[in-house]
């Protein structure tokens, strides 16, 4: 080799790839439809298409509003990107630990205590033991219930559920981090360290994508936006821009 040439800097690869994405819902009348719809294929069957031919890409430490109002596709963005749903076509590459601030009470036992739920919920997302150890205490800290931590799940209010749900999620340690700004978790003294929490892990690289209606919020936390309409991308670039045309719906 030339020891005056330069050897190729190999480029990074996006953390999220949407390409030619498309995502149809098949609508069902009742419970009864939709089992039968297992067994044989009906042409009767209405349908919806939520996202439509979407292509995008977020490199990593990119910040990004997803905005839009009610059923342009936001939440159909957010769950192929946590693997809750799947694509219909096109392909969703997402490389990366994701922790998403959604459903925080989901995959909870009632039975089992706080403490117990923080290995049940790391092993859902992937974790092993001696990785969920190292975050314990933080997560026991952040979510600051007291004595109830080892307190069986049934005996938590919704608020304390949300409170250890968003403790557990914020310090996984992600390289992705969706949240939807609509969450509501526990009184403003504790909303004031989720929101600081985040900004921490912003500042820190982490990857962003932000659900929100507010101009305002995301000026704050993010360096670009993805509008869409009707599963469309109708603009994908400058905050303000974005909210020009969004305003404009």
């Amino acid at each position: 080799m030339d020891e005056n040439k330069t050897p190729a800097v190999q480029e990074e690869l996006p953390v999220i790839e949407f390409d030619h994405v498309s995502k149809v819902y098949t609508l069902y009348r009742n419970d009864k439809e939709r089992f039968f719809s297992l067994f044989h294929k009906s042409k009767n069957l209405k349908t919806n298409l939520a996202f439509n031919d979407v292509s995008f890409k977020v490199n990593r430490g990119e910040s990004i509003g997803i905005i839009g109002s009610n059923g342009a596709g936001k939440s159909t963005l957010l769950k192929m990107v946590t693997g809750v749903t799947f694509p219909t076509s096109g392909e969703v590459t997402v490389r990366g630990q994701v922790a998403a601030l959604l459903e925080l009470t989901a995959g909870f036992s009632q039975e089992m205590t706080g403490r117990e739920n923080i290995y049940l919920k790391g092993y859902l997302l992937g974790l092993k033991d001696q990785q969920i150890r190292e975050i314990e205490d933080n997560i026991i800290t952040f979510a600051d219930l007291g004595d109830y931590i080892d307190q069986p799940v049934r005996t938590f209010s919704s608020g304390m559920k949300m409170r250890l749900g968003f403790a557990i999620n914020i310090n996984t340690k992600p390289d992705i981090l969706v949240v939807d700004e609509a969450l509501s978790v526990g009184d403003a003294a504790f909303k004031k360290k989720c929101k600081a929490k985040i900004a921490e892990l912003i500042k820190g690289g982490v990857t962003v994508l932000f659900v929100s209606h507010s101009i305002d919020s995301v000026r704050e936390v993010c360096n670009r936006a993805i509008y869409l309409k009707k599963g469309t991308v109708m603009y994908d670039g400058d905050v303000e821009k974005a909210f020009e045309m969004y305003g404009g719906k």
